[in-house]
């Protein structure tokens, strides 16, 4: 099988050759540019240069030849930079940062590995400030320049084509926008200013995909959208708000998405106790869920696989809070094989790391997942 067939055969609940392995094709299941380099060392493989592909988390940009050596099924394209904005990392006493195509300002503390949303441009939390606001334009071309040649690559050479998103969802990015306390009052005290402001998130992520499939489509086969609804312990609000403020736009955004290209599967980032929510996400349209983090409360994979496997595909699994920066080789062996039982049979897995590889995962646990993948991956 060709790595897309692998996936695809996978994503319809069959049961491919092998368990699909996935490392950089999404920004939820990369690698932190310090654990990358840890484990270019441990390879023996020696690069001049490793790239960041996004800057907040800090992800590397794996090497294509380390991808094939992986065995990586799936290919990552993320959107280029608009007209009018550019990264530029600045530094002040509190470390570097650097503002958004938003007007959010993201700081990396010194002795820190990631950017943190420090600036919050809404500040008034009114309608007048929101409509005044300069958020970014999503039809500019400049964002998808080049981006069908390199589509048209990656599935010539028998791979599937995921599709970044251009920012945070319309209900994560309103607290990197009001700040996290504000929004959260702003959805209990103020919901009509609160819907505004992910009326408007919603608008720009629908006028992205619109450019997007409109000019890519018939090289993508997964649409990556994100917002996280999950705590350690349940849901970050009560499923009721949920229902009511955000199924229906979450709904109206996959809808969109498959009106446009009825074929492609919509893969939804959500961290943490989610189980609550599954019937209702389910509902809304996603076809994938990630990262499946399986050390928050209620989230047991075979009760998962067998509640929703019939309707989800579980793409994740591998617990990235304790047993891969802190277990032992044998642990992360341990791990895999149990996400493997629980989650394989009959297809709709698609194995990889709870989130990012952080930077202090040793090589050593990384490849011990990787070669458990490989002897007992097999269908």
């Amino acid at each position: 099988m060709t790595p897309q067939q692998r996936l695809l055969t996978a994503l319809n609940h069959k049961e491919p050759d092998r368990i699909p392995y996935d490392l950089d094709g999404t920004n939820q299941s990369g690698i932190h540019y310090i654990a990358y380099r840890n484990l270019l060392s441990y390879l023996g493989i020696r690069k001049d240069e490793i790239t960041i592909c996004d800057p907040i988390q800090q992800l590397a940009h794996v090497h294509e030849d380390v991808l094939e050596k992986l065995k990586v099924d799936t290919r990552i394209i993320y959107p280029k930079d608009p007209s009018n904005w550019k990264l530029n990392i600045e530094e002040d006493k509190e470390g570097k940062y650097f503002i958004d195509q938003y007007g959010i300002k993201w700081t990396m503390h010194k002795g820190g590995f990631y950017f943190d949303p420090t600036g919050h441009p809404l500040t008034e939390g009114s309608i007048e400030e929101l409509n005044n606001h300069p958020f970014p334009d999503p039809s500019d071309k400049k964002r998808i320049e080049g981006l069908k040649e390199v589509a048209r690559g990656f599935r010539e050479r028998g791979f599937p084509v995921n599709m970044m998103s251009m920012s945070g969802g319309f209900f994560e990015a309103p607290f990197w926008l009001r700040g996290f306390e504000n929004f959260y009052c702003d959805l209990a005290g103020n919901p009509r200013y609160a819907c505004s402001l992910m009326d408007k998130l919603l608008e720009i992520e629908m006028g992205y995909w619109d450019l997007v499939l409109s000019e890519l489509g018939d090289y993508i086969d997964i649409a990556l959208t994100a917002n996280d609804l999950g705590g350690q312990d349940g849901p970050v609000i009560s499923p009721s708000m949920y229902r009511k403020y955000i199924k229906p736009r979450q709904k109206k955004l996959n809808s969109f998405i498959k009106n446009k290209k009825s074929s492609i599967y919509i893969f939804f980032h959500c961290c943490g106790s989610i189980y609550d929510l599954l019937p209702d996400l389910i509902e809304t349209g996603i076809d994938i869920i990630n990262p499946v983090q399986v050390s928050a409360a209620k989230m047991n994979t075979k009760r998962l696989k067998k509640e929703f496997g019939d309707a989800l595909t579980f793409w994740g699994g591998i617990d990235t809070q304790e047993i891969l920066p802190y277990g032992t080789p044998q642990e992360v062996k341990d791990e895999v094989k149990r996400r493997i039982d629980d989650l394989a049979p009959g297809g709709g897995f698609v194995l990889t790391s709870v989130h990012n590889i952080q930077a202090d995962v040793p090589p050593e646990n990384i490849m011990a997942m990787w070669e458990t993948l490989q002897e007992y991956g097999k269908y």
